[in-house]
């Protein structure tokens, strides 16, 4: 008999080692060990299948998990939470009920697990469903996990009428009531519950001042801190965090250096508060004085270094870290990458044993911000897991250096597609002169169902801009008015510079009227709005206006309102504005500001006053300039200085047929047919060509877009053939002679 137990004792005793293994190897990963252990015992008990359904749960095994929960000889109740917990812990919270209502026996555990988990994600109907059903009223901590349920969703009404509802009431329970009121920004109310409070201990008096702290109320945080009875490391670290954060550095080392017992995360608050500040050095002595660093003071001094430009500090620091951290690195490389210094961000990257999705963006976007393109497309092709950051960075880039062909093929291989993905397409299409694809892209956007944001908005009306498409802009400013963001300014401001360039000044001064709040790019557009549709006198008088409210202008604004003066002939008032812009702004003229004046000018006739200018010029002069002297001796007759002009022009412009035509047309008024001659020889000579016309026109709210050079459509051949049916019915009446049509 003895012997017997002696042997029961041995097996049971070699049963409990084995399954304790398999419970730790299931803990540290070795899933495919314990797995092999398990098949290799030849005795099992009820705990051996549990500590193997735990080892396949926390090793996302779930599937294995059920298969060998349904084919136990024997279950208890630790199996059935094991497995509901599995499912819990795999948000397969479906699979996780079904279980749990097909338990023969539940404890508090297998309702904490249910009841926490919907809490957890907000589903607090069935939290509520579950907290009714629970049979054991009076345990504390299920009205407790209900309670912070409710506060964590801002529903404080419910959370206080189940407060006022509990049988029993701990210092924890009204902690998490108080918390309700306090995390939610409810500080009257919080301040009134703590007063009333019939428990409390330390951490009702912390949430207090961390409530003052985050509605920014320093003061009665301060209070509430100074009244604390036996204030914590908490305390005075959320006290001293409060500070910091709200840019008080002084008050924060005053408290810091009161504190007897200072905690790792009061020196990283205190480092942090002044790397924030920039005071890099007084960082620097405080991390050398510290005691215990962790990951994020290093990580923390690392940035702040990087962020004042001092990379090669930023790198010595990196190099000392014990234990490298991936923020670390990433900081690094991001300061580099700044910095332009991309050899020395690749070697960081090169560095990074098990780099995380952050740290392949931002590498990606370094490559792009360069322009080359190249090395950022095979970081793309080698990363495993891409998240739309790394599509979106991947387009932007190609559209940013006029790659559009690149950016198209990277988008339409996008599985799942985001609204900065089409605003990243729009963007580029707008930015590379394309506003009739952005246009497009907006329409194929609206199909796919996505819903536009405000710079989509601002981007595709920036495109009816450029192609004066007033009707496709109306339909677009319909839809602001739907979607509610019509005063965002950004939207705004695109409204006001589509109507004014589509020729409806009137609606532009509406729009900038209903405006809530205006910036210095809604005064200029509206400005240069009515400088283009030739209201110059309304230009200045509104550029007056402007800074009469206190808005200060910009080197923008006097493109605008020199682009006025010069439309309706106001040289004296153009040039008093130009000095204006020296002297009282103290703004330094742009070849922009400089090509206006010639204009101006040019326009006023007083060509040699233009050409002194040209002349005295401290920056070079560009083709605007250039361009705009040459048209004022055109319309002057000037032929003399208008080969100068023209000379100057095609060595910026020296393709461009139009510089050649309007020289060449001076020319033969002048009589100078040889010199014509010549003109036109040497636009043959540059191979100059003549960019296809191109004409939009809207349909039924529809734009589209002809080129001369576009290849026949069938539609375009109909259209030639009804053409030429009617020049035959037109011909037959005799109505027109001579009518020549040709394909």
């Amino acid at each position: 008999m003895k012997q017997n137990l002696k042997v029961i004792g041995e097996h049971t005793n070699h049963i409990f080692k084995q399954n304790t293994q398999i419970t730790q190897l299931g803990k540290s990963g070795q899933i495919h060990e314990a797995v092999k252990l398990f098949s290799e015992m030849t005795r099992k008990n009820t705990v051996t299948y549990n500590s193997m359904i735990s080892a396949l749960n926390k090793n996302g095994k779930i599937n294995d998990a059920r298969h060998l929960f349904d084919n136990m000889p024997r279950r208890n109740l630790v199996s059935w939470n094991t497995m509901i917990a599995g499912y819990v812990h795999s948000d397969r919270i479906d699979e996780a009920y079904r279980l749990f209502v097909k338990m023969p026996k539940r404890d508090r555990f297998s309702w904490t697990l249910m009841i926490s988990y919907f809490t957890r994600k907000g589903e607090l109907e069935k939290a509520r469903e579950l907290f009714d059903l629970f049979p054991h009223k009076r345990d504390v901590a299920f009205w407790n996990v209900m309670i912070r349920g409710y506060g964590e969703k801002g529903r404080i009404v419910q959370a206080r009428r189940l407060f006022d509802e509990m049988p029993l009431r701990v210092v924890v329970s009204w902690n998490l009531m108080l918390s309700c009121y306090t995390r939610n920004g409810e500080m009257r109310l919080g301040r009134e519950f703590f007063e009333g409070m019939a428990l409390r201990d330390v951490v009702s008096w912390n949430l207090m001042v961390d409530g003052f702290i985050e509605v920014g109320d320093l003061d009665s945080a301060w209070e509430y801190f100074e009244k604390t009875p036996h204030p914590n490391v908490v305390s005075w670290v959320t006290m001293l965090c409060g500070l910091a954060r709200s840019g008080k550095i002084l008050e924060a080392r005053r408290l810091f250096d009161q504190m007897q017992n200072k905690n790792v995360v009061s020196w990283n608050a205190m480092i942090s508060a002044y790397v924030k500040d920039y005071q890099i050095e007084e960082a620097a002595r405080l991390f050398s004085d510290m005691p215990n660093r962790d990951s994020f003071s290093w990580t923390t001094m690392i940035d702040g270094y990087v962020h004042v430009g001092q990379l090669d500090k930023a790198r010595e620091l990196l190099n000392q870290m014990p234990y490298k951290d991936i923020t670390a690195q990433t900081a690094m490389l991001s300061g580099y990458i700044k910095n332009k210094r991309m050899d020395e961000a690749c070697q960081v990257f090169n560095e990074i044993a098990a780099r995380d999705i952050v740290c392949w963006n931002t590498m990606i976007a370094g490559y792009s911000q360069m322009g080359r393109m190249d090395k950022a497309l095979n970081l793309f092709k080698e990363m495993k897991d891409k998240d739309l950051v790394t599509w979106n960075t991947m387009i932007i880039g190609y559209a940013q250096f006029g790659e559009m062909e690149e950016a198209v093929k990277i988008f339409n291989g996008m599985k799942i597609k985001n609204v900065v993905s089409w605003n990243s397409l729009i963007t580029g299409f707008l930015q590379n002169g394309l506003s009739t694809d952005a246009l497009t892209s907006f329409k194929l956007m609206d199909h796919e169902g996505i819903t536009p944001d405000h710079s989509t908005f601002a981007c595709s009306l920036s495109a009816c801009a450029n192609l004066a498409a007033l009707q496709v802009g109306k339909q677009m400013h319909n839809k602001v008015l739907k979607s509610g963001h019509l005063n965002d300014l950004f939207v705004g401001n695109a409204l006001i510079t589509m109507y004014a360039k589509c020729g409806r000044i009137l609606c532009a001064q509406l729009i900038f009227d209903d405006l809530d709040e205006v910036d210095v790019i809604s005064w200029n557009s509206l400005i240069t709005g009515y400088a283009l549709n030739g209201y110059g006198k309304q230009a200045v008088q509104l550029f007056e206006q402007m800074v009469s409210k206190g808005v200060q202008p910009d080197h923008v604004t006097f493109i605008g309102v020199l682009s006025g003066c010069s439309h309706i002939g106001l040289v004296d008032q153009g040039l008093k504005l130009f000095k204006h812009m020296m002297k009282i702004y103290s703004i330094e003229p742009l070849v922009e500001h400089y090509a206006c004046i010639v204009d101006m000018l040019g326009r006023a006739g007083m060509l040699s006053e233009a050409f002194k200018v040209v002349r005295g010029l401290k920056i070079r002069a560009n083709a605007g300039i250039w361009g705009a002297l040459l048209a004022a001796c055109k319309t002057r007759g000037n032929l003399k200085l208008g080969k100068i002009a023209a000379e100057q022009l095609s060595e910026f412009e020296p393709r461009k047929t139009s510089n050649f035509v309007l020289l060449a047309n001076m020319q033969a008024e002048a009589g100078s047919w040889d010199e014509v001659e010549n003109t036109r020889l040497s636009m043959k000579n540059t191979e100059a060509e003549k960019q296809p016309g191109c004409s939009w026109i809207e349909v039924r709210h529809q734009l589209h877009c002809f080129q001369s050079n576009m290849p026949m459509q069938p539609e375009t051949a109909e259209v030639y053939s009804n053409l030429k049916t009617l020049t035959s019915q037109i011909s037959n009446l005799d109505c027109v002679s001579n009518l020549i049509v040709s394909a």
